[in-house]
C-alpha cells in the first residue's frame, strides 16, 4: 500500500486516541482527515517505509509531495518545450491547445505568407516574425499575436489543397477552419488579459487586424466588423495618421507601420463598399515607397492603394444612403473633370486586361475586345464636343495628358486591328483628329504634347492613313448612341450609380501602363 495512506492512516489512529484520551478545550477544533485524492496529490512510493506513530505535523507531508509533483510537471513541460510552443504563463494556458502551437505549423504558416499573401498584405517582414516567434513565451501579446496569425492562414487559405504540407499534416483529422478557428478561440481568451486600449501597439493592431480577418472568413461579420474598427481605432491612439509619427523609431519599423496604416486604409474602405460600413480612416499621410520594402514586391499594393484611395466620406455616405445631399446637378468644370476622367480609366483597365491577355476577338463584352479604345475614343469625342475650352482647361495638364493617353491608345489599335469601311461617316480617323484638334487648343498642349502625337502617328500608322491625319481638323459631332457618351446637359443629371463629382481637379495620375510617349 502507498506510503501516503500508511501515513495518514497511523495520523488518523494517533488522533482518535489523543481524542478519547484528552478532551479539548471548546475553542479548538479539529478538522478532518482526508485522503490524498482530496488533496489534490498522486500515489507515490518514493518514501521509505518507517514506523507507524506520529512523525510531525500533516501539513509538512501534503506540502512535501505537492513540492516534489511540482517539480516533475515543470520536468515533462521543460522537455515538451522542445517541440512546441507553450503559451505563456502556462497555468492559464488552455488543455485544448496542448501540442497545436508547433513549431511545424508557424514555420508552415510563415512559408506560406512570404510565397502568397505578402505582396497584398505587406504588414510583417521576416526577421521581425521570426522574433515574435523567439518571445512568444514570455509575451501575451506576442503569443496573442503569433496564434492570431496562424489562425488567419489556415481559415484564410481556404480549402486543404492550397495549404502547405506543414498545415495538412497538422489538420489530418479536422478541416483548416475548425484548426483555425481553435488558435482563433485561443488568441481571443488570452487577450483578455492584455491592456490593449491603455497601452496600445503596433503588435496589437496587427493581432485586432488577423482577428478581424479570421472572423471574416467565419463569415461572423458582427464580429469581424468590431476587430476592424478596433485596430483603426488603437491605429488613431498612436497617432498612426499623423506624419510626424513616422519620424520616430528605426526605419524599417516605422516603413512597416506606414504600410500597416495604409492596408486598414483599404480594408476598411473594401468593408464599407461590401457590408455598408462607415470610414473612420483618411488619406493624411505619405504613400509608402517601393524602395521601403526589402523584397520589392509592394508595387501592386500601392497600385490597390490608389484604387480606393477616391473613396471619401462623401461617397460612402451616399452609398450608404446615410447622406443625401448630393447635388442633382453639377457643374460644367466638374463635368468634365469627371467624364474625362471616365473615359481615362475604361482605356487603362482596357490595357492592364491586354498587359495580362484577358481580351479576344471573339468576346460578347466589347469591353474585352481588340477594337474597344474606338468606343472610348467615340464617346470622349461625344462628351469633350459638348464642353467649353475653358471648363477643361481650369484642370491643367492632369487632363489633357488623359486624353493624350486615349490618342496614343486608339493610335495602336488603328495600327493593329482592322478597321470597318465607314462609308463617308464618322470613324476613328475622325476621333483622332478631333482629341488632336482640342489637345492642340488646350493650354500647355500645343507645345509639349502634339509634337509627340504627330512623331507616334508617323511611326506607327501605315503612311495612307498617317497622311490623312498631318493637320488638326475641325471638332466633329458624334450622334449620342452610348450611353457613355450623352449630352452635357444630361450627363450633369443627377444617377445613383455615376454620382461621383468633385469640386478639385483629378485626384488621378497616369499610370505607367503601356505609356508609349511619355511627357519629357
Amino acid at each position: 500500500m502507498a506510503v501516503l495512506t500508511s501515513s495518514l492512516s497511523a495520523l488518523q489512529h494517533f488522533v482518535c486516541v489523543a481524542l478519547d484520551s484528552w478532551p479539548l478545550p471548546p475553542s479548538v477544533h479539529v478538522m478532518p482527515v482526508i485522503d490524498g485524492s482530496q488533496a489534490g496529490l498522486g500515489c507515490t512510493y518514493d518514501a521509505i517505509p518507517q514506523k507507524k506513530g506520529p512523525k510531525g505535523s500533516r501539513a509538512k507531508v501534503i506540502s512535501e509531495l505537492r513540492l516534489r509533483e511540482g517539480q516533475k510537471k515543470a520536468e515533462h513541460r521543460r522537455q515538451d518545450s522542445t517541440n512546441n510552443y507553450a503559451s505563456p504563463a502556462s497555468s492559464l494556458a488552455s488543455p485544448v491547445l496542448s501540442g497545436l502551437l508547433t513549431h511545424e505549423l508557424i514555420d508552415g504558416c510563415m512559408d506560406f505568407y512570404f510565397t502568397h499573401m505578402y505582396p497584398t498584405i505587406p504588414i510583417l517582414h521576416n526577421e521581425q516574425l521570426w522574433r515574435l516567434v523567439a518571445d512568444i513565451d514570455t509575451s501575451v501579446e506576442t503569443y496573442c499575436l503569433v496564434a492570431s496569425f496562424c489562425a488567419f492562414m489556415l481559415i484564410q487559405t481556404g480549402v486543404e489543397s492550397k495549404a502547405p504540407q506543414a498545415i495538412k499534416t497538422l489538420a489530418a483529422s479536422s478541416s483548416n477552419a475548425s484548426l483555425g478557428k481553435t488558435l482563433l478561440d485561443e488568441a481571443l481568451r488570452r487577450r483578455k488579459g492584455c491592456d490593449i486600449i491603455e497601452k496600445p501597439s503596433v503588435n496589437a493592431i496587427i493581432t485586432s487586424f488577423f482577428l478581424f480577418g479570421c472572423c471574416f472568413g467565419l463569415d461572423k461579420h458582427n464580429t469581424a466588423w468590431f476587430h476592424l474598427r478596433e485596430a483603426t481605432t488603437l491605429a488613431q491612439i498612436i497617432g498612426m495618421q499623423d506624419e510626424k509619427t513616422y519620424t520616430k523609431g528605426s526605419y524599417v519599423e516605422t516603413a512597416s507601420m506606414r504600410r500597416l496604416f495604409w492596408l486598414l486604409f483599404v480594408t476598411e474602405r473594401a468593408y464599407a463598399l461590401q457590408k455598408h460600413r462607415p470610414l473612420t480612416l483618411h488619406a493624411t499621410i505619405n504613400l509608402p515607397c517601393v524602395a521601403e520594402d526589402p523584397s520589392k514586391q509592394i508595387a501592386g499594393f500601392l497600385h490597390l492603394v490608389n484604387l480606393f484611395r477616391p473613396f471619401d466620406d462623401t461617397f460612402i455616405g451616399l452609398w450608404n444612403k446615410s447622406r443625401t445631399d448630393c447635388s442633382t446637378l453639377c457643374t460644367e468644370t466638374q463635368a468634365a473633370d469627371l467624364r474625362t476622367t471616365q473615359h481615362w480609366l475604361r482605356t487603362m483597365v482596357w490595357q492592364l486586361s491586354i498587359t495580362n491577355g484577358y481580351l479576344s476577338s471573339t468576346s460578347p463584352d466589347s469591353s474585352m475586345t481588340f477594337g474597344y479604345p474606338i468606343e472610348i475614343a467615340k464617346d470622349l469625342v461625344a462628351v469633350t464636343s459638348q464642353l467649353s475650352r475653358q471648363s477643361m482647361e481650369v484642370h491643367g495638364v492632369g487632363l489633357i495628358e488623359k486624353l493624350f493617353d486615349v490618342a496614343c491608345t486608339l493610335i495602336d489599335v488603328m495600327s493593329c486591328v482592322p478597321l470597318e469601311s465607314q462609308n463617308f461617316g464618322v470613324g476613328p480617323q475622325d476621333y483622332l483628329n478631333h482629341l488632336i484638334h482640342l489637345i492642340s487648343t488646350l493650354r500647355g498642349g500645343e507645345s509639349r504634347y502634339l509634337p509627340l502625337l504627330v512623331t507616334k502617328i508617323r511611326d506607327t500608322l501605315p503612311p495612307h492613313m498617317a497622311a490623312s491625319i498631318t493637320q488638326p481638323m475641325v471638332p466633329i459631332k458624334v450622334e449620342h448612341n452610348s450611353p457613355e457618351a450623352t449630352p452635357f446637359s444630361s450627363l450633369c443629371q443627377h444617377d445613383s450609380s455615376e454620382n461621383q463629382s468633385s469640386s478639385t481637379s483629378s485626384p488621378y495620375s497616369t499610370p505607367p501602363i503601356l505609356r508609349h510617349y511619355p511627357p519629357s
